[in-house]
């Protein structure tokens, strides 16, 4: 029996002649049929009904539309719309969050009250560099692909170079606020500016003590001294300081000193009393009591570094912010130090008798503390006179040997003049030089590391233009008699 074959399109055609066409798009498939058997004759399955033809058709023609396309997983979504900065890390509530900014913040607190005048700054900047990399590398697998994280590993990268920091060692605390180092005084004075308490870093003073002798105290004040004898420069409730002078040339009032003593009082947990001693010929490189250091654990609060075997020592006390250079250069020694303004002015009526504090005493003193040495030196030289204030040395060849070491004619110039003419001791030279880098190295006001004698305050003899044979006898008088 033949069976005539129904053409498809004639199928379709009389499926779509059922309804309307839509105008613009087509409609949704409609909702399925009720299940029922498929209706099979001679081996063949039944026509489709004409809903399915047309929802298979539809579909049909929207793949041909469209072509074919991955969709990302979910995470891998996540992952490229963070990298291109298009979801703030906040927003997603997924367990790992990149927590850069977190790391940055950190580092910004721990280094905000750092000051890079200050002694300490390179250690504590290293912490603080280790503990913003080791942030970095817990939150790494987080913020792959966030140009922020890798900016910040890169920054840290170079700082570490620049500063000559090892990526083993120390790091900071990573919660100033709550925690400090109680023997650094860095640490606790910076976490009094993170709480609002000091708004204003520390200020820092220094004194000097070099030549024959020459004082720069606190103040800035410059004074030329005899005190011969032991005499406190420094004398508060956390340091102790004392110079021994004895006369350099027989029968003269000029000294200089062979013996520096000083005292690191003792101080809550950051160290134990510790002693230093020094005298011409034996610079050691330890406290009395042999030792180095001074405090538990790998970070000394005091320290000795031994900067030129038996020539120059560095002195390092964290937990009160001091630093303290002596050297020797000839047969005398030189001091110079910086603490902390709140540190050195804390002391008792009775230790009022700082030479670093309130100067020499009036008697004790060759001029008047505003140059008055430097004054009698400043005259300019005859060229008809060569007069000598001790053999060897004319104010002539005095100027040129220190201006060798120091082009700026300042008052550590005026003091080399001053300490060759009185002394003939050619080391003198190199103290004043040696003085003037200690000032640049402590000092924290580089406007004041110089000073400059004033021409307008009185000389002890004569005026400005009395000659140099006139002032170099009235310099002769004041340091012989």
């Amino acid at each position: 029996m033949m069976r005539k074959k129904r053409k498809r399109g004639a199928l379709l055609g009389s499926c779509l002649s059922h309804g309307p066409r839509p105008a613009t798009a087509p409609a949704p498939p409609p909702s399925p049929e009720p299940t029922r058997p498929v209706w099979t004759g001679m081996g063949l399955r039944a026509a489709p009904s004409c809903a399915a033809a047309a929802a298979a058709a539809a579909a049909g023609a929207e793949q041909r539309r469209r072509p074919p396309r991955l969709s990302p997983p979910p995470l891998e979504l996540l992952l490229l719309l963070l990298s291109l900065g298009l979801l703030h890390s906040g927003d997603c509530q997924q367990p790992a969050q990149c927590r850069i900014q977190k790391c940055t913040t950190d580092f910004v607190s721990l280094t905000s009250h750092l000051n890079s005048a200050i002694d300490g700054f390179d250690s504590e900047f290293c912490k603080a560099l280790r503990a913003y990399a080791g942030c970095t590398q817990r939150t790494s697998k987080a913020c792959r692909g966030n140009l922020v994280y890798h900016s910040a590993v890169l920054g840290i990268s170079d700082l570490m170079s620049q500063r000559n920091c090892s990526k083993d060692g120390p790091t900071s605390s990573t919660n100033p606020e709550v925690t400090h180092d109680p023997c650094n005084y860095h640490s606790h004075s910076g976490a009094r500016e993170h709480r609002g308490g000091d708004q204003n870093p520390p200020n820092y003073l220094f004194c000097g003590l070099f030549g024959d002798p020459h004082l720069r105290t606190f103040k800035d004040h410059f004074q030329t001294c005899k005190v011969e004898g032991a005499w406190p420069l420094i004398d508060n409730n956390y340091l102790s300081v004392q110079v021994t002078n004895v006369p350099v040339v027989p029968g003269s009032s000029a000294t200089a000193t062979n013996k520096i003593t000083i005292i690191f009082k003792a101080h809550h947990e950051c160290t134990d009393q510790k002693v230093y001693q020094a005298v011409t010929d034996d610079l050691p490189a330890a406290f009395v009591d042999g030792t180095t250091s001074g405090g538990d654990g790998d970070a000394k609060s005091l320290r000795i570094v031994e900067r030129e075997s038996g020539r120059y020592v560095e002195m390092h006390a964290r937990y009160i912010g001091t630093t303290v250079f002596v050297r020797q250069l000839g047969r005398y020694l030189t001091l110079a130090i910086r603490m902390p303004e709140d540190l050195a002015m804390s002391y008792e009526e009775s230790q009022d008798l700082q030479l670093c504090v309130n100067g020499c005493p009036l008697s004790e003193r060759i001029d008047d503390g505003q140059g008055q040495v430097s004054a009698i030196l400043g005259h300019s030289l005859p060229h008809t006179s060569l007069v000598q204030a001790w053999p060897g040395y004319t104010l002539e060849t005095a100027n040129s040997q220190c201006h060798e070491k120091m082009p700026v004619k300042d008052i550590y110039f005026q003091s080399c003049v001053f300490d060759l003419l009185t002394t003939g001791d050619a080391n003198f030279t190199a103290a004043a030089h040696s003085a003037l880098e200690d000032v640049e190295a402590l000092h924290p006001r580089k406007e004041r590391w110089h000073i400059f004698p004033s021409s307008g305050n009185g000389t002890p003899c004569g005026g400005s233009n009395v000659s140099i044979s006139l002032g170099l006898t009235c310099l002769i008088l004041i340091v012989f008699l």
